[in-house]
């Protein structure tokens, strides 16, 4: 009586129509999930996280049939299964029972299953229909399936399994009208299918005890093995999903009443079976087996798909050849990313500089045209400048997922990985990093261990980005252009390929460190598919390049132009005038040991001109107080005066107040140092001409300190390349390390210990080659 007063109409007839639908799509890794996705929604989806987690969240419109009913298009992590192993199971759990912030339960979760393997991809399906929400099986690989000989009877695996199965085939559009039209017959019914499968008949009895269905319950079952709810405000009892999950799951339950009755249960289960855990897995593939059996016709080889793989992994996989594959593969990958990207990247540093000069020659004079152009314009100019390279990384990792190559980079490097403690599937982020942090740590996502994810992003910006190619560029021009190693080998690609090496080296071992100590856990281990080989899906690749693209430009491009404009306002105030801070200036600059700058700055003068890059943080100095009072501005503002005030710190390291400055610069991109120098020895006024390569060189070989010794030298210049490679100078990497941790106790973490390691580093090498000898 109580219950018809309650729900006078059955809630299910009228949701879909009072508002829109919520589809969930579940499937494992390498069904055939995000071509499905992309095909449904298109262009309309989005990426976020879920709140308070880092894991992705994408989601679309769905237009349902030609009435143009739409639906909310959830779709969930790739996962195996429901029991909560990692992070991206237990956010697939939450939303489909209706417990995930800012996701309403789905009305219907679209199964997506692979009908080249059946069998592990229905194990997940089997999870799905105890979760009591209305269920329909995609069937997508049907062409592959096709091309196997392998004949799937969609009708009779239907009935097997008591929900709508649909073959779909995602790229060619085939059997999407189908499926929209049985998501919306499956919301209208709003039913969820049965278990279909059982337990021995001692575990069914303990999982009724628990449901509250049988001895010593309260309610009474529906015909889906569901729980009632029990009359006369009763406690609510538990699903039979939930009860397996208390009873099977490896998350103790803690509520008292259950937490005893599920110990006890599980001692019962102990003495008739020592193995009793193992029952649900069983009885599942036992069930998936005889559903398959009914429904499948498979050829007597195993395909021509399945024969081509195993022949291709012969040599992938092999212990020696796999490893060289893999090394040509990356070698290939990064030659191709620098030298494809180096015209696009040239293209948009001009045409970043051609706005700037245009804006300039539009505006007057004045604060807000030095703020637009070298604050906004440079700072933009700054991020997109490295788009190319991103584009095109991502556009390689695309293609090798697609194909299948991923998993087996992924599974070559596994042992590598496991002797410092980390999981195969940090070799990729790691890679990645080489071309830019940021792709690096967000491709950190697919690890899902937690503490194995947070030690690979914590080393993630060891690796030696393209930003600071620059840096050991103008080092090596500066003082190690001509020198060889027995005539032939230069001594500037033996020092490029030291500092790489360096980075790697010591990454390793603070990974070692790390998991031995805060992040420590047991030996990951690897438990990989490797899918067999195929076309890349192009729209796929386009649809990953377009978001990471979008990903990149809205997250880091925000932080960059924010500290960009900061970093214009400390080397432009406070102003240099002819009274007041004009003669500090002037006193400064006759000192002796700006004499002595001034003098070395006179011999290149002939030769300079402005460095260019997309980071002109620091020619708003020289524009601010007149190409004349470069070095007074440059000396009296807050970025000098910062400069000056670390010198005591950094001189141990054979560093000045004015390498100082670039060294705060360049904490808003690590190439704002080369810009951040041709102003502070003030090269380049508008007039000057010149070779643009020898000017800043010029200028860093010319540079004294008050006694006239060189500021600069070789020692100096290693010392600054070795601080480089392990300090963390990228606040775009620092605010994606906050974005992918939800705090920011891990990004400070990293930049204290990688600032401690730059400065122990650097400190050696130029103290101990002083030793040596080589000051």
């Amino acid at each position: 009586m109580n219950q018809t007063l309650q729900s006078p109409a059955p809630p299910v007839e009228t949701a879909p129509a009072a508002r829109e639908l919520t589809v969930a799509l579940a499937g494992n890794p390498n069904a055939g999930k995000t071509s499905l996705f992309n095909a449904l929604t298109g262009l309309r989806q989005k990426v976020a996280n879920y709140p308070g987690v880092t894991v992705e969240r994408k989601e679309g419109v769905w237009t349902l049939g030609e009435g143009g009913a739409h639906a909310r298009l959830v779709d969930l992590p790739g996962l195996y299964s429901l029991d909560a192993a990692s992070l991206d199971e237990r956010i697939a759990r939450d939303v489909l029972m209706g417990r995930a912030e800012g996701v309403p339960r789905p009305d219907v979760i679209v199964a997506v299953v692979d009908a080249t393997n059946l069998e592990r991809n229905l194990y997940l399906a089997t999870q799905l229909f105890e979760t009591g929400r209305p269920v329909v099986v995609a069937l997508t690989m049907v062409d592959l399936a096709e091309r196997q000989k392998l004949e799937v009877d969609a009708e009779k695996l239907s009935a097997a399994l008591g929900v709508p199965v649909v073959p779909v085939v995602a790229t060619q559009g085939r059997g999407l009208d189908a499926l929209a039209r049985a998501v919306e017959h499956a919301a209208a019914d709003a039913r969820g299918p049965g278990a279909g499968w059982r337990l021995s008949a001692g575990a069914e009895a303990e999982l009724a005890s628990l449901a509250g269905v049988g001895v010593g319950g309260n309610g009474s079952a529906d015909g889906n093995g569901h729980g009632g709810a029990g009359g006369g405000g009763g406690p609510q009892v538990l699903t039979r999903h939930e009860a397996l999950l208390a009873l099977y799951g490896e998350e103790q339950a803690e509520v008292g009443e259950l937490s005893v009755a599920v110990g006890s249960a599980r001692e019962r289960l102990a003495r008739e079976n020592p193995k009793w855990w193992q029952e649900p897995v069983l009885a599942r593939y036992e069930w998936i087996g005889g559903v398959t059996s009914s429904a499948v016709r498979a050829p007597k080889s195993g395909g021509e798909s399945r024969d081509a793989t195993a022949r291709i992994d012969r040599f992938v996989t092999h212990k020696f050849f796999g490893p060289l594959i893999l090394l040509l593969v990356m070698l290939v990958l990064f030659q191709t990313i620098f030298s494809w990207a180096q015209l696009p990247m040239d293209l948009i540093d001009t045409g970043f500089g051609s706005l700037g000069d245009f804006v300039r020659a539009s505006m007057p004079a004045g604060l807000l045209t030095d703020l637009i152009v070298d604050g906004v314009i440079a700072g933009v100019g700054g991020v997109l400048v490295f788009l190319p390279q991103i584009l095109l990384l991502f556009l390689f990792i695309s293609l090798l997922e697609d194909s299948g190559y991923m998993a087996r980079a992924a599974f070559l490097m596994d042992r590598l990985m496991r002797g410092v403690g980390l999981h195969g599937k940090a070799f990729m982020p790691l890679l990645s990093s080489f071309a830019c942090a940021i792709p690096g740590i967000m491709a950190t996502r697919t690890i899902e261990n937690p503490k194995d994810r947070l030690a690979t992003i914590m080393i993630a910006p060891f690796m030696s980005c393209s930003a600071r190619l620059p840096v050991y560029t103008l080092m090596i021009a500066a003082f190690f252009t001509d020198a060889k190693i027995l005539g032939v080998v230069s001594v500037g690609v033996v020092i490029i390929m030291a500092m790489y090496l360096l980075g790697i080296v010591v990454a390793v071992a603070v990974a070692w460190v790390l998991k031995h100590t805060i992040l420590k856990s047991p030996p990951p281990p690897l438990v990989l598919e490797l899918p067999p080989y195929r076309l890349p899906n192009f729209s796929n690749v386009l649809h990953t390049i377009y978001s990471r693209a979008a990903m990149f430009v809205r997250r880091a491009g925000t932080v960059i132009l924010a500290i960009s404009i900061l970093l214009w306002a400390l080397v432009t105030f406070p102003r240099v005038t002819p009274d007041g801070d004009g003669a500090d200036a002037r006193a400064a600059a006759s000192s002796p040991r700006a004499g002595a700058e001034e003098a070395a700055a006179a011999e290149e003068l002939e030769t300079r001109q402005p460095a260019g890059g997309a980071s002109n943080i620091a020619v708003a100095a020289g524009r601010a107080g007149g190409a004349e009072g470069a070095g007074g501005q440059i000396r009296q503002s807050y970025a000098g005066r910062l400069g000056r005030f670390i010198e005591p710190t950094i001189r141990p390291l054979g560093f000045d107040w004015q390498m100082g400055i670039g060294l705060i610069a360049s904490f808003a991109a690590r190439e704002t140092l080369v810009s951040t120098l041709s102003i502070v020895y003030n090269v380049g006024s508008d007039d000057a001409g010149g070779d643009e390569p020898n000017s800043l060189i010029g200028a860093v070989r010319g540079a004294r300190k008050p006694d006239g010794t060189p500021a600069w030298t070789p020692l100096v210049a290693v010392s600054m390349m070795v601080f480089f490679v392990l300090a963390c100078q990228c606040m775009s990497t620092i605010a994606i390390v906050r974005r992918e941790t939800n705090t920011w106790r891990w990004p400070l973490f990293m930049v204290s210990y990688m600032l401690v390691l730059a400065y122990a580093a650097s400190f050696i090498t130029f103290q101990g080659g002083r030793l040596l000898g080589f000051s």
